[in-house]
């Protein structure tokens, strides 16, 4: 983890550190654009070749039986399941309170307009199950999903060596309520959701985190006419932390490793205007990092992790601005009173004893967030992203007696006759 000082810094070397190591390319669409167009095409038999080439399994059936279901309970045992429940309530609490009423407004007398909100009536949920499989996902994708009304849920997840789904992914399905569940992974997986294939039906919106492979085969089906719209592009995982002098370095090193531990390319960074905690953080972190069995992992992630003293809070807030991470924790006193200062984020994480951990399961908000910057344009997962609404108006005669001048007038300047003739033949 190298350690920079911002005011000693060019300007090119700072705009370097606000860039992500590791940018999504045009070379990973490519690679992956012919296994879409082949699922496209074939289906069935495309998905299981793949699956064969990638995951060395041949799959037989995509779809998981109820008694492979069952059988997860048996094997993650009562003190996970109960952690899934005190989640799962949590989560369920904080996206039910996103519940939005129907906007009714009389605009002018006489016209009347509204929007009510209908759910996207059939949802792909990816989750993925590489070197960690992420239970938590199912219920940060799977909740909001129910709780939209969406009538066709169906998520995918990549088989393990014995064909079958990670039975924590299934237990945490199980627990929310998630039938049908499919054992494929990949960009396969996406292009089956996307297109749909004689077993797996096609999809309106796929959500959910993946590798470079899995964002780009998202990013190739969202641009194609046939395919499906996507939740958002999601790179490496990320930490932004600001601390000052009062911050335990212990705590902020396990907070850069536990970022890490993610991916080899997950990046954290520390601001601070304290050098000696600057200092002692990145003195710690390669020593902490050994007691973690994921240490190779996490090593390879801080090689691209840095920390940075800067001149002032009030800078680190200006950088951590302009870097928009995905999470951001402040680990300094009175954190309350910089969070009107945060600007792009997509969650942050108030005080000392908020790790991102809290986020990541259980607190209540979704973990589903932009990253790679997108925080300056992009929310993170909500109700609302299963949800579309529709725009209704209803108008008496009088109603369009009263803007009918309004109306001929913008249509005349407009060229378009027929728009102002729809208008005066009904008065």
């Amino acid at each position: 983890m190298k350690l920079f000082i911002e005011n000693e810094l060019s300007n090119e070397e700072r705009c370097s550190l606000l860039r992500r190591p590791i940018d999504f390319s045009i070379d990973n669409i490519e690679s992956v654009r012919q296994i879409c167009v082949d699922v496209k095409q074939r289906g069935d038999r495309a998905v299981v070749e793949y699956t064969l080439r990638f995951d060395q399994i041949l799959l037989e059936t995509f779809r998981l039986s109820s008694e492979q279901k069952e059988e997860a309970f048996s094997i993650v045992g009562k003190t996970f399941l109960e952690a899934l429940q005190i989640a799962a309530t949590n989560i369920r609490a904080f996206h039910e309170a996103q519940q939005r009423s129907t906007l009714r407004i009389e605009t002018m007398p006489g016209i009347t307009c509204w929007r009510e909100v209908r759910p996207i009536e059939t949802v792909g949920l990816y989750v993925p199950a590489g070197s960690a499989p992420l239970p938590s996902t199912v219920l940060m994708l799977g909740i909001p999903a129910l709780l939209a009304g969406c009538q066709r849920i169906v998520l995918c997840s990549p088989p393990r060596a014995n064909g079958k789904v990670d039975p924590y992914v299934l237990a945490a399905a199980n627990i929310i309520g998630i039938n049908e569940i499919y054992s494929i992974g990949g960009a396969q997986a996406i292009a089956a959701l996307a297109y749909g294939t004689e077993s797996i039906p096609k999809v309106d919106k796929i959500f959910g985190p993946g590798n470079r492979y899995v964002t780009a085969a998202k990013f190739y089906i969202s641009i194609d006419p046939d395919g499906a719209s996507i939740d958002m592009l999601a790179g490496p995982s990320e930490v932004l932390i600001i601390a000052d002098e009062h911050a335990d370095p212990e705590i902020v090193a396990l907070d850069c490793i536990s970022q890490a531990e993610h991916d080899a390319d997950a990046q954290a960074v520390l601001l601070t205007p304290s050098r000696t905690l600057a200092e002692a953080v990145v003195h710690l972190v390669p020593e902490l990092a050994k007691q973690f069995s994921r240490n190779e992992i996490i090593e390879r992630s801080l090689q691209k992790s840095f920390a940075m003293v800067t001149a002032s809070l009030e800078q680190a807030i200006v950088f951590s601005n302009e870097y928009a991470p995905e999470h951001l924790i402040l680990n300094v006193r009175n954190a309350e009173s910089l969070v009107s200062s945060i600007r792009n984020a997509g969650s942050v994480f108030i005080g000392p004893f908020a790790p991102v951990t809290v986020g990541d399961y259980a607190s209540g908000t979704n973990h589903t967030l932009p990253t790679s910057g997108m925080a300056r344009w992009f929310s993170g997962l909500s109700l609302e992203s299963f949800q579309k609404t529709i725009t209704f108006q209803s108008l008496t005669k009088d109603g369009l007696h009263s803007l009918a001048p309004t109306l001929l007038t913008m249509a005349s300047a407009e060229g378009l006759e027929a728009h102002g003739k729809a208008v005066s033949r009904r008065l």
